[in-house]
This record gives C-alpha cells, structure tokens and sequence, in this order.
C-alpha cells in the first residue's frame, strides 16, 4: 500500500512503507475504529495534497528545506489558505508513519509568514444567496421532476444553514413533519465528527416558497419513502437510488442562479448557509437563534457571516452625510 492509500485508508499501524519499520499488523476491529478516526472527506483531503506535493518530485519523509522550497514554488500560484491545508496534510503524513515533522522547524515557519506577508490572508467566499436572491432563482425553476427536486434541495438547504456534506448525508427518516412544520436531524457534521447530531425546527414558510411544502412534492413526485432524500437524476429525467454527491449540489447552485441571471462563479453550496445566516440576522434574528440553526458552537464562528451586516449597522458615516 502506498503512503497515499496509508493515509486516505486512515489506518496507521497497519501499513508497511518504505519510510519506517511499523509495529505488527493490528486486530481488524483495531485498524477498523482508526480508519474511522478521520471523516471520508479529511481522508480524500489528505490523499489529494499528499499527491500534489509528491506530484512536484518530492517524496517523504522531507526535510524543512525541501517544504520551505515547497512553499515557495506554490506561492507563486495557489491562495494562501490552500498552502496551509497542505502544510497540514504534509505535517499529518510525517505523524502518520513515524517520521519528525519538519512543518514545525522555524525554516518552514518563517517561510509560510513569509507568504503570508506577501500575498496577504484574506480568502476569497462564496456570495451569500440572499433570501431575494433565492426567491428570484425558485421564481425561475419549472414543474420537471429536476426542478421539483432542486427547488427543495435549495429551499431546504438554505433554511436549515446546512453544509453541502450535511444535506446530501439526510435520509427520510432524518425529518419528522409536525403540526408546525418539520424537525429535521443532521447526525454527523464538519463540527460534530462523533456524531452527537442536532435538531433544526424548520417551521411552515409564509411567504411563496415554503420549504416544507417544497420537500413534501418531491418525496411524493419521486415516490421516495426511505433512504437518501435528494438522489440524482439521468439525462431522461430518470430518479436513479444513488445519494446525491456534495459537488452536485454545488452544480444545482451554480446552474440554478446562472439561470437566474446572476454570475454562477461567485456562488457556491455554501452560499446558501452564509444567506440564511445573513438574511436572518438583517431580519432581526438572534445571533442565539441563528446559531441554532448553522450550529456553530460560539459567536466567533458565526461572526465571518454577519461582518456585512455590521457594517452598515448604525455607521459613522449615515450621522454625518
């Protein structure tokens, strides 16, 4: 098995490399519960920056040299916050097999500050889909069976703040309709990795599009009773029983507001969580009741969302023009 099957399989004792001399194999319910330790998507995340940085030549274990020229080449071309992802991966793949972590040496230290010096840290986000916004795309869609289905994958994304993993992971029974509309349960999450799950209240919308209304005809049009609520389709229209990937729902956003008239590049999945969170907040909301929904476990975390609000929040500027 070769380092990037070691690290994507998630199992570390396991595994016998060319780097270093590995403990004998481990029980199969052993090497079972540390594949699990990591999320599929933090395995695949691992795997692909594993196979960028042995793409450019360079194999592990390296020394902090060979990562501070690492940086340096990529600095050229990707953002700041991708060389940190890989930085991380890299710094996991020497923990993995035994090895020092040459990430931590003050060459490879200094060189990142140095990057991030000269290109600067701000990301580039996804444009929020505002509540407007996402009436203006649902005013577009159509009565075919895709249109059904994409009318309450947005609709339901969006009111519930979900990330695109957390959305597509729902089945049919992860939603509970009640006199006041629906309770839905995101059991696992990019913050909740053990699985404690939460509960999201999804009431009955009042205004044209309501998200209830819209994931009660999809069920019926696709005769859905049990397992993965959003499925895809093929090129007939055919529902197929596969479970709907995270990039999908990404396309169905893109092409969705495109069709709107709106620049598909701006947005993305994780468009929908930033719009509720903002049209909630420019609603009046709480930033308690907002966290209810997106989750996010403490102010800080919910605070990138709502700086555009804040804003224009009792300015300086509006008192004296």
């Amino acid at each position: 098995m070769t380092l990037i099957e070691h690290i994507s399989a998630g199992s570390v004792a396991s595994v016998e490399t060319d780097y270093v001399a590995l403990p004998a194999a481990l029980p199969a319910h052993v090497q079972r519960l540390v594949s699990n330790s990591l999320a599929d998507n933090s395995k695949r995340a691992y795997a692909l920056d594993i196979a960028h940085f042995e793409a450019t030549g360079r194999g592990l274990p390296a020394t902090p040299a060979t990562i501070a020229e690492y940086l340096a080449e990529g600095a050229a071309t990707y953002a700041v916050a991708t060389l940190q992802r890989r930085l991380a991966s890299i710094s996991k793949a020497h923990r993995a097999i035994g090895a020092d972590d040459p990430t931590k040496s003050e060459l490879v230290c200094a060189t990142l500050r140095g990057v991030r010096r000269t290109l600067g840290v701000k990301q580039r986000q996804a444009k929020a889909l505002l509540r407007d916004d996402l009436f203006a795309v649902l005013d577009r869609l159509g009565d075919r069976t895709k249109d059904v289905r994409d009318c309450a994958l947005l609709l339901l994304g969006w009111a519930c703040a979900m990330r695109r993993s957390e959305l597509v992971a729902l089945d049919v029974n992860d939603v509970e309709f009640t006199s006041q509309g629906a309770l839905v349960t995101v059991r696992r999450s990019k913050t909740d990795q053990e699985g404690a799950g939460r509960e999201i209240a999804v009431p009955f919308g009042r205004t044209r599009h309501c998200p209830i209304a819209a994931l009660k005809r999809w069920l019926g049009v696709a005769a859905i009773t049990a397992g993965p609520i959003w499925r895809g389709m093929d090129k007939h229209g055919n529902i197929l029983p596969e479970r709907l990937s995270g990039e999908a729902v990404s396309d169905v956003v893109k092409v969705r507001v495109s069709d709107a008239g709106y620049d598909p590049s701006a947005f993305s999945a994780h468009s929908m969580r930033s719009g509720f969170a903002t049209s909630a907040a420019m609603a009046g909301a709480s930033t308690y009741k907002i966290r209810q929904v997106t989750g996010h476990r403490s102010e800080a975390g919910l605070a990138p969302y709502l700086r555009a609000v804040d804003l224009f929040d009792d300015t300086a500027a509006a008192r004296v023009l």
